[in-house]
């Protein structure tokens, strides 16, 4: 992932009117619950006034293996991307059952369509955790590796499809071989799950690539 930490765009001020050492003490709270197995302290604060204590909530109660398919739904469609991308974040190593109780599986493919390119990327990462994949997460994630506008959502994108490796994401990883750089090496190593003339003529073509991160990486996939 290579954007900016999370709580540096916008989520890292406390609400108005709440002083940040309150505001910094309060997400500490939170998250020492998680560490400490204390569930009961993280889900009193998932619906805090701020952001980040809500998203620090989130991946509390996951730490604590207590997070039920409704609570992560709920965050999803958060108003604030801070909370959307801690849902994406903890749903990449989320299994229904793990709290001891009949929970039905979350869908991904929302957050495969937020309007916010922080959360796309980790929905992204996460598409390429989440094995077997469900159904339309690697169709959606080949339009997002060839169609979006954020650079940083085409790298992620063509990362977890090289993760999953399924034959219908090929077409769109070979398109990626065309993107720039950064794209363009993450293409690279998606290709290695990967066999046939197409894959092998791409990766010649990757070894004259004008950088040398793309041409070393198709350098060691070819080698015998």
């Amino acid at each position: 992932m290579g954007r900016i930490p999370e709580g540096a765009m916008g989520g890292d001020q406390p609400p108005p009117g709440r002083p940040l050492a309150e505001a910094v003490a309060k997400r500490r709270l939170v998250a020492l619950a998680g560490h400490r197995g204390e569930p009961h302290v993280a889900r009193s604060h998932l619906h805090d006034g701020d952001p980040v204590v809500r998203a620090t909530a989130l991946r509390a109660l996951a730490r604590c293996r207590d997070l039920p398919a409704s609570e992560i739904m709920v965050a999803s469609r958060d108003p604030d991307p801070v909370v959307r991308r801690a849902a994406a974040e903890v749903l990449a190593t989320w299994e229904a059952g793990r709290t001891g109780q009949p929970d039905e599986p979350v869908s991904l493919l929302g957050l495969l369509a937020d309007d916010d390119p922080s959360t796309l990327e980790m929905a992204a990462w996460a598409g390429g955790e989440r094995l077997p994949p469900e159904e339309g997460v690697v169709e959606r994630l080949a339009e997002l590796a060839t169609g979006h506008r954020d650079a940083l959502v085409r790298e992620a994108a063509v990362a977890s499809l090289g993760s999953i490796g399924d034959p219908r994401a090929l077409p769109a990883i070979l398109q990626a071989m065309e993107d720039r750089a950064t794209v363009r090496r993450r293409a690279v190593l998606a290709l290695a799950p990967f066999e046939g003339p197409e894959v092998d003529e791409a990766l010649e073509r990757a070894r004259s690539d004008r950088d040398w991160q793309v041409r070393q990486a198709a350098e060691d996939l070819l080698a015998p």
